[in-house]
């Protein structure tokens, strides 16, 4: 009897899968939206500060699931990665790691959000790791795809981006837990 409760409370509401579903439509209208900077085949994208406000809003459960749905329907061709981009294709180019590595951003922010929701701090933190997990993926990948050395990647495909980054945590940290609070109670319903 007691599994069967806990399994009850696992379940998502109506209003739970909507709330995802239009966080992944966010998602969908947010990542496709860049700025290319000439020194890199990365853009400036606005995936990652969405993924951040995510956590607040959805948790990291449903906030990772958003994100795989996110990029399976970029993998089936929508085009909803950067530029305007979809395909298996953009999964296995330059900046497919960095999409993969989106997965850990998401849980380690998610993550302390969750278990720490009083900390700001610590939410910063959670999602500067997360972020450092994410810029290590993409930097491998960005490495082997274009065959550059790791430096030579970490160049063009990190340190660009490392004051816009520190910048929408901050705003995600500042905004999110007023977000969350006004949010959460409705997908408690």
């Amino acid at each position: 009897m007691e599994r069967s409760a806990s399994l009850k409370k696992e379940k998502m509401t109506t209003t739970q899968m909507t709330v995802t579903a239009l966080m992944t439509a966010v998602l969908c209208i947010f990542g496709p939206m860049v700025l290319p900077i000439p020194v890199s085949p990365v853009p400036i994208s606005l995936t990652n500060l969405v993924l951040y406000f995510m956590v607040y809003i959805l948790g990291m459960k449903a906030s990772l699931m958003s994100f795989c749905l996110y990029l399976l329907l970029g993998a089936v061709g929508l085009p909803v990665f950067s530029g305007f981009a979809g395909g298996l294709g953009k999964l296995a180019g330059p900046t497919g790691g960095y999409l993969l590595g989106f997965v850990f951003m998401t849980l380690a922010a998610g993550f302390m959000v969750e278990r720490f929701p009083d900390h700001a701090v610590l939410h910063g933190i959670g999602m500067a790791a997360g972020t450092a997990v994410c810029y290590l993926f993409g930097t491998v990948w960005l490495a082997e795809q274009m065959s550059l050395t790791f430096t030579e990647a970490l160049g063009i495909g990190v340190i660009p981006y490392l004051p816009g980054d520190a910048a929408k945590i901050l705003l995600a940290v500042i905004l999110g837990p007023k977000l969350r609070r006004i949010v959460r109670p409705i997908l408690s319903r």
